[in-house]
């Protein structure tokens, strides 16, 4: 009995060391949390107005002239697919890496049979050892970290753009765990190439309207602000797959230590009824002792 005390008593203090690394963490996670989803908050006006202006532009500009207005904007048979994924480097963030990686297997599965090439550029540790384990044509990117900058997303839209110029690549994807609430975070997939005019939505009033004079030239214009639009949308994709990744991880953590606090308390139970039960039997054998001798 005593030595079945003895390993509740070792269990209960694991569990409590582990609530103690558990708690610590989702503390870290939530820190990191507050600023990543701000970042991601705050690149959501910028981007959103972006893709309104551009789309208006890129119709005025096409209504215009017979062919489209600039090569981002072409269309063209699609035989040759990009798509960035976007993971964690790090575990212990719940099921946001494997719910995102099934995203990705899914869409690629879905355009693999259309296409003859697929080319996947993985950025985050988690996204590439699942592609790699599949056998994917990948390239290899340096980790963003907890906190990218715009300036690390840039060589990668820039590869990508020259790219598809070149007539390389005809499309290019990225898909993203997309930051809803500290609860959710639900996978999405956007195009990126070419550059598609967002869709009329009714009651939305336009932002421009009517005749438009362009100082410099629409063209001029458009090369300096569509391959901008290209690294804003990598890398409002990045901000969202970081604020996602830090609040699933603050919820795992949390739950990891309600389950480790519930488990203290059921092995402290146990070890009180395992105690008790040691004393009862202790008396037991006292009290049956001592009638013996008087007998």
């Amino acid at each position: 009995m005593a030595g079945g005390i003895r390993a509740i008593k070792d269990r209960i203090r694991s569990v409590a060391n582990t609530s103690k690394v558990t708690r610590a963490m989702e503390l870290v996670a939530a820190s990191k949390m507050r600023r990543a989803t701000d970042r991601a908050l705050q690149s959501r006006p910028y981007a959103d107005r972006m893709t309104s202006v551009l789309g208006e532009i890129a119709d005025a500009l096409g209504s215009t002239q017979g062919e489209s207005a600039h090569p981002l904007l072409t269309t063209r048979t699609v035989n040759n697919v990009v798509y960035i994924h976007i993971t964690a480097d790090r575990g212990l963030a719940g099921g946001l890496s494997a719910n995102m990686n099934r995203s990705g297997a899914s869409f690629l599965l879905e355009h693999q049979p259309n296409v003859e090439s697929m080319t996947v550029i993985p950025l985050g540790r988690k996204g590439k050892d699942f592609f790699s384990r599949a056998g994917m044509v990948m390239e290899d990117w340096p980790s963003l970290g907890d906190f990218p900058d715009f300036s690390d997303v840039r060589p990668i839209a820039a590869s990508v753009i020259e790219q598809f110029q070149n007539g390389e690549i005809d499309k290019v994807f990225v898909g993203f765990s997309r930051f809803i609430n500290a609860a959710v975070q639900r996978p999405e997939t956007v195009q990126v190439l070419p550059i598609e005019a967002p869709a009329e939505e009714e009651g939305v009033e336009k932002t421009l309207s009517g005749d438009m004079l362009f100082e410099p030239s629409p063209i001029e214009l458009l090369d300096t602000l569509l391959p901008r639009y290209v690294e804003m949308q990598l890398y409002a994709a990045v901000l969202e797959a970081r604020a996602s990744e830090q609040s699933a991880r603050m919820v795992a953590m949390r739950q990891a230590t309600d389950a480790a606090n519930d488990m203290v308390d059921s092995l402290t139970l146990e070890y009180n009824k395992a105690r008790q039960e040691g004393i009862t039997g202790e008396l037991l054998d006292i009290v049956g002792g001592t009638a013996a001798l008087e007998k």
